[in-house]
């Protein structure tokens, strides 16, 4: 894997620290020690993130910088670990899982989750620690702040506990029937697996079909089941300037039942919805859709 290197406006966005603290914290405690490029352009390593990392962790918790300062690499891992088994803060909890990241240590990533799991509830962790979580790391993904071994590392941990939990939940007969997929050349599966996980939860019924559908395979179980909803995230595929033609497709060829759509190319953009078209800007909202249309049911 290659060495990853970060300009301070990284450190920045990564720590919640400005770049203008982090220089005051160079040059009175020498917390960090930049490189340079050949052409005396200065950068920070691995090292210097998980230190900053755990430093800004101790910081938010009350802990002077001062005494940060005095401290070795491995007591202030110590006192971070010890700092993150107690609390339940939810910026502190995305700060641990930060780290866990950036060390690729997928037992440090493992223990904050369960934690978490074992005190608010599987959903709520999900909610309020994993989404918010992994949306920043997106970011950072996308401008190149962290790399790509570590985004997958972390998002095959998510995705291995979406699928223990979704398999904890026995559909027992009735609800309705949903059928989940991502498009052709869509990998991004995070989102929809916690919608699977959420719709089997209220007792409905899900037909899974999961990353890079292609469109015959879909039309064939669609014709199999016959759901009465269709649900998909396109974060990457179709491009945007095929979108809308996907869009107005789907509407067309399953005109029977109504369509969920979310993720980065649908939220916010300028597109057209056809009448059997729902979007939704946020995953939570399937919960209070769900709730909805089965208060709906009971009206009639």
């Amino acid at each position: 894997m290659n060495v990853s290197t970060y300009s301070i406006k990284d450190l920045e966005q990564l720590s919640g620290i400005k770049a203008h603290t982090l220089r005051i914290w160079e040059q009175r405690y020498s917390l960090l020690s930049p490189k340079r490029t050949d052409t005396n352009i200065r950068y920070y390593d691995d090292d210097d993130l998980k230190l900053i990392l755990n430093v800004a962790l101790l910081n938010d918790n009350g802990y002077k910088i001062s005494k940060i300062a005095k401290m070795d690499i491995a007591e202030i891992r110590e006192e971070v670990v010890k700092l993150t088994e107690r609390t339940l803060t939810h910026d502190d909890q995305i700060h641990a899982l930060t780290i866990s990241m950036i060390e690729m240590e997928e037992e440090r990533f493992d223990k904050v989750l369960s934690t978490n799991i074992l005190k608010i509830g599987f959903e709520q962790t999900m909610l309020n620690i994993v989404y918010p979580f992994m949306s920043k790391i997106g970011v950072l993904w996308q401008t190149g702040a962290i790399n790509p071994a570590q985004e997958h590392f972390i998002s095959n941990l998510v995705r291995q506990k979406l699928i223990v939990a979704i398999d904890g939940q026995v559909y027992k007969g009735g609800g309705k029937k949903f059928l989940l997929f991502l498009p052709e050349g869509e990998l991004h599966e995070i989102s929809l697996l916690f919608a699977a996980y959420l719709i089997k939860l209220k007792g409905h019924k899900v037909i899974y079909l999961g990353q890079s559908t292609p469109r015959a395979d879909l039309e064939l179980v669609y014709k199999m089941h016959k759901p009465d909803y269709l649900m998909t995230v396109i974060t990457t595929a179709p491009s945007a300037e095929q979108v809308q033609e996907y869009i107005d497709n789907l509407a067309s060829m399953y005109q029977e039942s109504e369509i969920i759509l979310s993720g980065y190319q649908i939220i916010g953009q300028d597109l057209r919805f056809p009448k059997n078209v729902k979007t939704m800007n946020y995953i939570r909202e399937i919960k209070e859709y769900i709730e909805e249309m089965e208060l709906i049911s009971q009206e009639k």
